[in-house]
């Protein structure tokens, strides 16, 4: 029987796709430009920070953890001053329903996807609040009627359940969301140009966090230590077993179903080719659990 925390991390794996469209498909990039957000990470901030209501640069900077604060503080709090959360939450919505149409094909009004997002929804729903505010900012949000929406909306909301606990083994293991950039890329070979335009890093920033990480012996030169594997382990292993927590509500065949539901799916929107294999966000789509 697989471990609660190898199951979230599958599970993890055939979700993050479903809800990354909102970052880089077309459809959901125009709606933000449509309500009168201004750049991709206008839209960016304000889409993914409208949970919350007018907030300002300080909270979010906390909660996404892993931007620096003057890429954040560009954006927000300006941003509501061309559209409220309001219409963020409705544009996000609108545009990721529709870039997974297209993905999806016909399979989008299928009944599987309705499935899909039964299940999803009542893991996300029942997963426990405590400690994870992005999270529990996003479950206060109705749950959409249309399955597609829904299904959107779950993955979303099981995706910053676990982020929120990420965040929290990153804080106990003393790495800060920059320096895990760096002590990620290391360890997956993720290119460090990746990081740049993505997460605002310039030659200095990287070397510096990457000589600090040296010093505290979690790097050989280009490579992780002993020591740095160790903790990436720990803060990998200690992530699934938090998000693992949401799937408590659902039986081992649901799970499995849900796994069996799901891998279509995201295949079919991984072959989209809207996300790219190289990205900021730790998901490795080159990996066989997103190849047919």
């Amino acid at each position: 029987m697989p471990r609660p925390g190898d199951v979230a991390r599958d599970l993890w794996r055939l979700l993050e796709p479903i809800h990354a469209v909102v970052y880089f498909a077309p459809e959901p990039l125009a709606e933000f430009r449509e309500v009168g957000y201004r750049g991709f990470w206008m839209g960016y901030f304000a889409g993914r920070a409208a949970p919350l209501g007018s907030t300002g640069a300080e909270v979010v900077h906390a909660l996404f953890y892993n931007f620096g604060y003057a890429r954040v503080s560009r954006a927000l709090p300006a941003a509501w001053s061309f559209a409220p959360p309001e219409e963020a939450l409705e544009a996000r919505v609108r545009g990721s329903v529709r870039a997974l149409r297209r993905a999806l094909g016909p399979a989008a009004e299928g009944a599987a996807v309705a499935r899909a997002a039964e299940l999803a929804t009542r893991a996300a729903r029942s997963a426990p609040l405590e400690g994870r505010a992005l999270f529990a900012a996003n479950r206060s949000l109705p749950v959409p009627q249309e399955p597609l929406a829904r299904l959107w909306q779950a993955a979303t909301l099981l995706r910053e359940h676990r982020g929120d606990g990420h965040v929290a083994a990153l804080v106990a293991a003393g790495i800060t969301g920059r320096d895990s950039h760096v002590l990620h890329a290391t360890a997956s070979g993720i290119p460090r140009d990746v990081y740049g335009p993505a997460r605002d890093f310039d030659e200095a920033e990287w070397t510096s966090r990457h000589d600090a990480l040296e010093r505290r012996g979690l790097l050989e030169g280009n490579r992780l230590s002993r020591s740095g594997h160790r903790l990436k382990a720990e803060i990998e292993e200690r992530t699934d077993r938090l998000a693992a927590t949401a799937y408590d509500v659902l039986t081992t065949d649901e799970t499995e179903e849900l796994v069996r539901l799901l891998r279509p799916l995201t295949h079919a929107v991984v072959r989209a080719g809207d996300i790219p294999l190289d990205n900021p966000m730790g998901l490795d789509l080159r990996a066989s659990s997103h190849r047919p």
